[in-house]
């Protein structure tokens, strides 16, 4: 808000003078909100007894404003909020004010334990937030095309995107790193044109994990920003800001949305950004230039109703996490053990390969403050994967005869879900590209969910049998 713009009339002072008044409440409850919990934000978020009073009617929850537009009470207002000089929402492909509450309450989640400030703005998929991401990071042409570098274990839709879409199709230098715990494989494919490095952790499906530290120390170092999706951790478990990262990415029509009902993608993006990139409004506040410019323009908003479920879900969010991890443990033991299965990726495994640096980063958020634990407490999210002996034939055998657990392409969902990667969401992206992400055509992804982990082991184990 620009408090000396000589294009404001005397008439429009009252409107910046509310302005104030609303930013400064704002700062205040954000600041006290600071000081609350984990899960007191995932139940609250910004949305305080004032704001229901004042605003909406008493509703204790946050309200679900389905309008598709704001009126102004005369043109002053109007011409003040259309030009970004007072707070505004003005059009849901814009703003809404329960798209409001809701990335106000991931900021204060992806930052918690912080005096970190960051922005958000949600979307209506995480493809829709990844697309709009990648694309301002890479709009402004330099003296040569600019470039990214990114880890090649991705979520397939990811993959394409950026091969596909970006690679083949706009002809934008990609640079996928292969091991992506090799900081020097990072670092080889950095030059003076890279605008940004991109990960994944854990990946989806073959639970790929690196140091998220020296990755953005490494991007730091060269004067550009470290984008990270953070889907099935959560900031239960892990908030990559707190390490170094620039730019969160959730797909939270996962975890966060649990009960898959509906879509949902957020960016937060902590304020301000490194980038090389000569613009800074964007370096400012990533999140809010989204909004004004790629979002507005480009559409991609998420529905207000959507919005609603997902607040709703989110409040349980750190519990949900917990109760999932432990039992995805569980069941990793169990298939770990069973003679039908060739290996098992799931990071909570002290075999697995990557166990030791997901142990670093991976803790349940006010473990240290809960009454069952009274100490700091690792947990290693919902997802596995796992290979069938049998090969490809063997594993369809198996997966075919799953009866409790659901045969789809979802994650993150209170129901526990299996699919085969080769055969689903990384069928599009070739043989060539699943090898080297290592996907291969026996491996089978499974998303725990809230079931009793017994029942869980029992479906998996008459489903294994006819593997043999």
């Amino acid at each position: 808000m620009n408090q000396k713009d000589p294009s404001a009339s005397a008439g429009s002072e009252h409107y910046i003078e509310e302005a104030r008044r609303s930013l400064k409440a704002r700062a205040e409850a954000m600041r006290r909100a600071r000081r609350l919990r984990f899960d007191t934000i995932a139940v609250h978020g910004l949305y305080t007894v004032d704001e229901a009073l004042d605003h909406n009617h008493g509703a204790i929850m946050e309200p679900t404003v389905l309008s598709s537009a704001q009126a102004y009470r005369d043109s002053d207002e109007m011409e003040l909020a259309l030009g970004y000089k007072i707070p505004t929402w003005c059009y849901t492909r814009i703003h809404n004010p329960t798209l409001g509450f809701l990335e106000d309450k991931l900021a204060l989640l992806e930052t918690y334990g912080s005096d970190i400030k960051a922005g958000c703005c949600v979307y209506s998929s995480g493809m829709a937030a990844i697309g709009n991401t990648v694309d301002a990071l890479l709009a402004l042409p330099g003296t040569k095309p600019p470039n990214f570098v990114s880890a090649c274990q991705l979520y397939g839709g990811s993959y394409q995107l950026f091969d596909a879409r970006m690679k083949r199709e706009r002809g934008v230098d990609v640079r996928m790193v292969i091991d992506t715990s090799n900081i020097d494989e990072w670092r080889r494919n950095i030059d003076k044109n890279t605008r940004f490095l991109y990960g994944e952790m854990p990946s989806n499906p073959g639970l790929a994990f690196f140091d998220v530290a020296a990755v953005a120390a490494l991007a730091h170092e060269h004067g550009i920003p470290f984008v990270i999706d953070s889907t099935i951790a959560s900031p239960a478990l892990l908030r990559p800001i707190l390490h170094g990262a620039d730019v969160v990415i959730h797909s939270a029509t996962k975890v966060m949305s649990c009960s898959g009902l509906g879509m949902a993608g957020a960016v937060i993006a902590r304020m301000p950004i490194t980038s090389n990139i000569p613009n800074d409004e964007l370096k400012a506040d990533f999140a809010l230039y989204l909004k004004r410019y790629p979002q507005r323009e480009q559409g991609g908003c998420l529905h207000p109703f959507q919005a609603t479920m997902t607040l709703a879900d989110l409040r349980t969010l750190r519990a949900r996490v917990d109760n999932w991890s432990q039992t995805a443990m569980a069941v990793a033991r169990f298939l770990e053990k069973h003679p039908g299965v060739l290996a098992v990726n799931y990071l909570g495994l002290e075999s697995y390969p990557l166990h030791e640096v997901a142990k670093k980063y991976l803790w349940l958020v006010d473990a240290e403050h809960d009454q069952n634990y009274g100490k700091p407490v690792n947990r290693y999210t919902h997802m596995m994967s796992f290979r069938v002996k049998g090969g490809a034939e063997g594993t369809r055998k198996a997966f075919d005869r799953l009866n409790l657990i659901w045969r789809a392409t979802d994650l993150g969902r209170v129901k526990t879900v299996a699919t085969i990667p080769a055969i689903s969401t990384h069928l599009l992206q070739g043989e060539e590209a699943r090898e080297k992400a290592d996907v291969p055509a026996d491996l089978v992804r499974l998303s725990v969910g809230a079931e009793h982990p017994d029942d869980i082991v029992a479906d998996l184990e008459q489903a294994l049998s006819a593997a043999k």
